[in-house]
């Protein structure tokens, strides 16, 4: 599939918008659940852009910044990674996921770039906010989030106008178990992430409901299919609400008051 001018633009576009929200608007607008869907509708293809946005955000979910170190980029990543699944045509479209890394990869070194430059107009802002110039202050930030916006919207064109030449070639020179090891990665790489993440936020006192839940998606989703994911995610929010209103009455039974005035 051939990519136009005017659907270049528009991801290009709103390239620019996600890397601005990953650091300054912080709507979650940049996350790959997100920009999957949007890039999907602008190549024509709704339904593989909530896929490959859905699989990239759990693959980069447990990967978080800590303080100058940068994961691969989500943004870029999740934006490439739909490309590819649409416009080359892949026979299984998580393999599309690790032909993005490389343009993941772009994107983090344009953070840290964007990062080091930045750092010596933190004493230009220190001055701004000791003259009380808010003006001056409101320049910096403009200039940061365009220059962040900015190197996005390059590593995508690029990867738009030679990425998908590359990936064409690589699709005729590859032998077909190469994709399959691909896309049997990608696959992997959803269940990887979240288990990265598992492993930093789950506490010991929440593993019975883990099992739980994953005794009742194996019961119960071979008869209902993808309704039951939805099933099991209501039944867990029920809980977790009752969870929450249990501690909270604790909470004001321990502190000594009421809310009733029983």
């Amino acid at each position: 599939m051939d990519i136009n001018i005017l659907q270049i633009l528009l991801i290009m576009i709103i390239t620019f918008i996600a890397a601005i929200d990953q650091f300054s608007f912080l709507e979650s607008l940049y996350q790959p659940i997100v920009m999957g869907p949007v890039v999907g509708l602008i190549l024509g293809d709704l339904t593989t852009g909530l896929i490959i946005g859905g699989s990239y955000q759990l693959m980069m979910i447990g990967s978080m910044p800590v303080g100058g170190a940068q994961p691969p980029n989500a943004v870029i990543g999740g934006i490439m990674a739909t490309v590819f699944a649409i416009t080359l045509g892949l026979d299984d479209p998580q393999a599309a996921l690790g032909l993005s890394i490389p343009f993941a990869f772009l994107g983090q070194y344009s953070v840290i770039l964007v990062f080091t430059i930045t750092s010596p107009l933190m004493s230009k802002a220190d001055k701004y906010a000791e003259e009380a110039d808010t003006a001056g202050i409101e320049r910096l930030n403009y200039f940061t989030m365009a220059m962040i916006g900015l190197f996005f919207a390059l590593v995508v064109f690029f990867g738009l106008v030679l990425g998908q030449e590359i990936g064409t070639k690589m699709q005729e020179f590859l032998p077909e178990w190469v994709w399959t090891g691909l896309g049997t990665a990608g696959g992997m790489m959803r269940f990887v992430g979240f288990a990265v993440l598992m492993k930093v936020m789950l506490s010991k006192e929440y593993w019975g409901f883990y099992f739980a839940g994953f005794a009742l998606a194996n019961i119960i989703a071979p008869s209902l299919g993808g309704q039951a994911l939805a099933l099991i995610a209501i039944l867990g929010l029920a809980i977790a609400l009752y969870d929450y209103q249990t501690n909270v009455r604790m909470k004001e039974l321990t502190e000594g008051g009421s809310g009733d005035g029983i």
